[in-house]
């Protein structure tokens, strides 16, 4: 029997991985574990009204309160450690954080990034320029990974991914809804279904699913 996990999710905007989220585990995805807390970098988006409408604990660590990503890495390690949660998922959470969370959560901290990695991804590829990157390529398949997060952006090993057809009249935010809808909110639910039931191995930065 495996023992409940915490999940604490982190956003910076409107929230709408995080509402797959608190949709699966309504349904009865994550079994006995739980949100714990939804932690935003910035106050008064939309995502903590999605997670008070749910009687889901909130928490604002804004960004621009601390000098530098250091001191403001240390403040979210400390504040994550102290919540005692067992998985940190970033849905949209656009702050940059150092190696004292990374140290703080080994191998606990996943991430959906809208796309097929290793494609478009890496510094600057995040929101629609990942979308306008593959449209300007041509490409015929894209979708999303959900990876565990390492200090090198995009980089973590890949957990699941899910390939999403490219339309010729696509533009990045006919895109952009269709990766989120056919495959963000579809295996970011799954991998942290997985890590909650223990099922999930990571070794020589391959992911293994048990």
């Amino acid at each position: 029997m495996t023992k409940p996990k915490k999940i604490a999710v982190l956003v910076s905007g409107g929230g709408t991985n995080l509402q797959a989220l608190i949709d699966a585990q309504k349904a009865g995805t994550f079994g006995e574990s739980y949100i714990s807390l939804v932690l935003s970098s910035k106050p008064d988006v939309y995502a903590l009204e999605r997670a008070k409408a749910s009687d889901i604990p909130t928490a604002v660590l804004s960004r621009r309160d601390y000098t530098d990503i250091a001191s403001y890495s240390s403040a979210l390690a400390r504040t994550l450690t102290e919540a005692k949660v067992d998985l940190v998922v970033l849905a949209g959470f656009l702050t940059i954080i150092d190696e004292q969370v990374y140290e703080a959560f080994p191998n606990r901290i996943i991430n959906v990034h809208p796309a097929l990695i290793p494609s478009f991804c890496g510094k600057g590829y995040y929101g629609l320029h990942v979308h306008e990157a593959a449209l300007e390529k041509g490409v015929k398949v894209s979708g999303a990974t959900v990876h565990i997060v390492t200090p090198e952006c995009d980089a973590g090993p890949i957990i699941l991914q899910k390939a999403v057809q490219v339309k010729d009249d696509d533009t990045p935010e006919s895109l952009q809804r269709r990766i989120m809808e056919e495959a963000e909110w579809v295996i970011l639910p799954e991998a942290v279904r997985l890590f909650c039931e223990d099922r999930l191995t990571v070794k020589d930065n391959k992911v293994y699913v048990n």
